[in-house]
Protein backbone atom coordinates (compact mmCIF):
# COMPACT_ATOMS: atom_id res chain seq x y z
CA UNK A 1 0.00 0.00 0.00
CA UNK A 2 2.93 2.35 0.53
CA UNK A 3 5.50 3.46 -2.03
CA UNK A 4 8.69 2.20 -0.35
CA UNK A 5 10.82 4.71 -2.25
CA UNK A 6 8.76 7.55 -0.84
CA UNK A 7 7.05 6.49 2.41
CA UNK A 8 5.27 9.85 2.71
CA UNK A 9 3.62 9.46 -0.70
CA UNK A 10 0.65 7.40 0.55
CA UNK A 11 0.57 8.62 4.13
CA UNK A 12 -2.50 10.49 5.29
CA UNK A 13 -1.56 13.93 6.67
CA UNK A 14 -2.06 15.00 10.24
CA UNK A 15 -4.32 17.98 11.07
CA UNK A 16 -2.38 21.21 10.73
CA UNK A 17 0.30 19.64 8.54
CA UNK A 18 1.29 21.83 5.61
CA UNK A 19 0.68 20.03 2.32
CA UNK A 20 1.93 20.42 -1.21
CA UNK A 21 -0.10 22.92 -3.21
CA UNK A 22 0.11 20.81 -6.37
CA UNK A 23 0.60 17.13 -7.11
CA UNK A 24 1.84 16.67 -10.69
CA UNK A 25 1.33 13.03 -11.70
CA UNK A 26 1.20 11.63 -15.20
CA UNK A 27 -0.07 8.32 -13.75
CA UNK A 28 -3.06 10.10 -12.21
CA UNK A 29 -3.83 11.88 -15.47
CA UNK A 30 -3.67 8.57 -17.32
CA UNK A 31 -6.03 6.97 -14.80
CA UNK A 32 -8.52 9.83 -15.15
CA UNK A 33 -8.30 9.77 -18.95
CA UNK A 34 -8.93 6.02 -19.13
CA UNK A 35 -11.17 5.35 -16.12
CA UNK A 36 -14.21 3.31 -17.10
CA UNK A 37 -16.85 1.75 -14.90
CA UNK A 38 -17.09 -2.04 -14.87
CA UNK A 39 -20.58 -3.52 -14.63
CA UNK A 40 -21.16 -4.94 -11.16
CA UNK A 41 -22.41 -8.19 -12.69
CA UNK A 42 -18.97 -8.63 -14.30
CA UNK A 43 -17.06 -8.29 -11.01
CA UNK A 44 -15.41 -11.17 -9.22
CA UNK A 45 -13.45 -11.84 -6.04
CA UNK A 46 -11.29 -10.64 -4.50
CA UNK A 47 -12.52 -7.33 -3.25
CA UNK A 48 -10.63 -4.95 -0.98
CA UNK A 49 -9.40 -6.42 2.29
CA UNK A 50 -9.84 -4.69 5.64
CA UNK A 51 -6.77 -2.47 5.25
CA UNK A 52 -7.64 -1.52 1.69
CA UNK A 53 -11.24 -0.79 2.63
CA UNK A 54 -10.09 1.46 5.46
CA UNK A 55 -7.88 3.37 3.02
CA UNK A 56 -10.69 3.69 0.47
CA UNK A 57 -13.06 5.13 3.05
CA UNK A 58 -10.46 7.62 4.30
CA UNK A 59 -9.81 8.75 0.72
CA UNK A 60 -13.57 9.04 0.11
CA UNK A 61 -13.74 11.68 2.84
CA UNK A 62 -11.00 13.84 1.31
CA UNK A 63 -13.41 15.90 -0.78
CA UNK A 64 -14.42 19.57 -0.91
CA UNK A 65 -16.67 20.16 2.09
CA UNK A 66 -17.81 23.76 2.56
CA UNK A 67 -18.21 24.42 6.27
CA UNK A 68 -16.46 21.18 7.28
CA UNK A 69 -19.86 19.57 7.84
CA UNK A 70 -18.99 16.05 6.61
CA UNK A 71 -22.48 15.80 5.06
CA UNK A 72 -22.16 12.09 4.24
CA UNK A 73 -21.62 8.75 5.89
CA UNK A 74 -20.86 5.26 4.63
CA UNK A 75 -22.69 1.95 5.01
CA UNK A 76 -20.62 -1.07 3.97
CA UNK A 77 -22.11 -4.33 2.70
CA UNK A 78 -19.74 -7.30 2.55
CA UNK A 79 -19.70 -10.99 3.34
CA UNK A 80 -23.05 -12.34 4.51
CA UNK A 81 -24.29 -8.80 5.00
CA UNK A 82 -24.74 -8.57 1.22
CA UNK A 83 -27.12 -11.54 1.21
CA UNK A 84 -29.11 -10.12 4.10
CA UNK A 85 -29.37 -6.79 2.30
CA UNK A 86 -30.56 -8.57 -0.83
CA UNK A 87 -33.19 -10.40 1.20
CA UNK A 88 -34.48 -7.05 2.47
CA UNK A 89 -34.66 -5.61 -1.05
CA UNK A 90 -36.34 -8.68 -2.55
CA UNK A 91 -38.95 -8.83 0.23
CA UNK A 92 -39.84 -5.17 -0.25
CA UNK A 93 -39.99 -5.67 -4.02
CA UNK A 94 -42.28 -8.68 -3.60
CA UNK A 95 -44.69 -6.53 -1.61
CA UNK A 96 -45.06 -4.03 -4.41
CA UNK A 97 -47.79 -4.10 -7.04
CA UNK A 98 -46.66 -6.47 -9.74
CA UNK A 99 -43.92 -7.84 -7.54
CA UNK A 100 -44.99 -11.48 -7.88
CA UNK A 101 -42.51 -12.40 -10.63
CA UNK A 102 -40.37 -15.13 -9.03
CA UNK A 103 -37.48 -14.61 -11.46
CA UNK A 104 -37.48 -10.89 -10.74
CA UNK A 105 -37.65 -11.47 -6.99
CA UNK A 106 -34.61 -13.73 -7.26
CA UNK A 107 -32.81 -11.06 -9.28
CA UNK A 108 -33.53 -8.48 -6.60
CA UNK A 109 -32.18 -10.84 -3.93
CA UNK A 110 -28.84 -10.86 -5.74
CA UNK A 111 -28.42 -7.10 -5.98
CA UNK A 112 -25.69 -6.91 -3.35
CA UNK A 113 -23.82 -10.10 -4.21
CA UNK A 114 -22.78 -8.94 -7.66
CA UNK A 115 -19.63 -7.35 -6.21
CA UNK A 116 -17.45 -8.40 -3.25
CA UNK A 117 -18.00 -5.05 -1.51
CA UNK A 118 -20.79 -2.50 -1.85
CA UNK A 119 -20.55 0.88 -0.14
CA UNK A 120 -23.63 3.05 0.23
CA UNK A 121 -22.70 6.73 0.31
CA UNK A 122 -25.43 8.42 2.32
CA UNK A 123 -26.04 12.14 1.96
CA UNK A 124 -26.65 13.62 5.42
CA UNK A 125 -27.71 17.17 4.61
CA UNK A 126 -27.99 19.62 7.49
CA UNK A 127 -31.20 21.49 6.74
CA UNK A 128 -31.64 25.19 7.43
CA UNK A 129 -27.89 25.64 7.63
CA UNK A 130 -25.93 28.57 6.24
CA UNK A 131 -24.15 26.14 3.88
CA UNK A 132 -26.57 25.58 0.98
CA UNK A 133 -28.07 22.09 0.76
CA UNK A 134 -26.95 21.81 -2.86
CA UNK A 135 -23.31 22.21 -1.86
CA UNK A 136 -23.70 19.52 0.79
CA UNK A 137 -25.26 17.14 -1.75
CA UNK A 138 -22.45 17.79 -4.22
CA UNK A 139 -19.93 16.90 -1.52
CA UNK A 140 -21.56 13.47 -1.14
CA UNK A 141 -21.33 13.01 -4.90
CA UNK A 142 -17.65 13.87 -4.73
CA UNK A 143 -17.21 11.15 -2.09
CA UNK A 144 -18.74 8.66 -4.52
CA UNK A 145 -16.31 9.68 -7.25
CA UNK A 146 -13.34 9.53 -4.88
CA UNK A 147 -14.29 5.94 -4.05
CA UNK A 148 -14.39 5.01 -7.74
CA UNK A 149 -11.04 6.64 -8.48
CA UNK A 150 -9.33 5.23 -5.40
CA UNK A 151 -10.67 1.74 -6.16
CA UNK A 152 -9.30 1.92 -9.71
CA UNK A 153 -5.94 3.22 -8.48
CA UNK A 154 -5.84 0.28 -6.05
CA UNK A 155 -6.39 -2.17 -8.88
CA UNK A 156 -10.11 -2.81 -8.44
CA UNK A 157 -13.10 -2.29 -10.69
CA UNK A 158 -15.90 0.00 -9.59
CA UNK A 159 -19.42 1.02 -10.52
CA UNK A 160 -21.68 3.70 -9.06
CA UNK A 161 -25.31 2.54 -9.04
CA UNK A 162 -28.54 3.74 -7.49
CA UNK A 163 -31.45 1.73 -8.96
CA UNK A 164 -34.96 1.79 -7.55
CA UNK A 165 -34.10 0.69 -4.03
CA UNK A 166 -31.90 3.72 -3.40
CA UNK A 167 -35.09 5.81 -3.43
CA UNK A 168 -37.53 3.41 -1.79
CA UNK A 169 -38.59 4.65 1.68
CA UNK A 170 -39.01 1.10 3.02
CA UNK A 171 -35.51 0.12 1.93
CA UNK A 172 -34.08 3.29 3.43
CA UNK A 173 -35.85 2.57 6.71
CA UNK A 174 -34.52 -1.00 6.73
CA UNK A 175 -30.99 0.28 6.17
CA UNK A 176 -31.29 2.71 9.05
CA UNK A 177 -31.43 6.01 7.16
CA UNK A 178 -32.64 8.89 9.24
CA UNK A 179 -35.14 11.55 8.23
CA UNK A 180 -33.76 13.71 5.43
CA UNK A 181 -30.96 11.28 4.54
CA UNK A 182 -30.63 10.05 0.97
CA UNK A 183 -28.52 7.45 -0.78
CA UNK A 184 -26.18 9.21 -3.17
CA UNK A 185 -25.05 5.89 -4.60
CA UNK A 186 -24.13 2.28 -4.06
CA UNK A 187 -20.46 1.95 -5.03
CA UNK A 188 -19.73 -1.63 -6.14
CA UNK A 189 -16.08 -2.67 -5.87
CA UNK A 190 -14.37 -5.89 -6.92
CA UNK A 191 -11.95 -7.43 -9.35
CA UNK A 192 -12.77 -7.05 -13.05
CA UNK A 193 -14.12 -10.27 -14.53
CA UNK A 194 -13.87 -8.68 -17.96
CA UNK A 195 -12.31 -5.57 -19.43
CA UNK A 196 -14.86 -2.80 -20.01
CA UNK A 197 -15.28 -1.35 -23.50
CA UNK A 198 -15.03 2.39 -24.04
CA UNK A 199 -18.35 4.09 -24.82
CA UNK A 200 -19.08 7.14 -26.92
CA UNK A 201 -18.28 10.29 -24.96
CA UNK A 202 -20.07 13.56 -25.73
CA UNK A 203 -18.02 16.51 -26.84
CA UNK A 204 -17.79 18.92 -23.96
CA UNK A 205 -19.97 21.98 -24.33
CA UNK A 206 -17.46 24.67 -23.47
CA UNK A 207 -17.68 28.42 -23.88
CA UNK A 208 -15.32 31.15 -22.74
CA UNK A 209 -17.11 34.13 -21.29
CA UNK A 210 -16.02 37.50 -22.59
CA UNK A 211 -14.03 36.18 -25.54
Amino acid sequence: MTDETNPAANRFPEPGERLEGAHPSTDTLALLARRRSTAARAMTEPGPDDAQLKTLLKIAQRVPDHGKLAPWRFLVFRGEGRERAGAVVSKIFAGKEGGNDEAKIAEEAGRFTRAPVVIAVISTVLENHKIPEWEQILSAGAACQNLLLAANAMGFAGQWLTEWYAYDPHVKDAFGLRSGERIAGFIHIGSPGEDPVERIRPDALVSFWGE
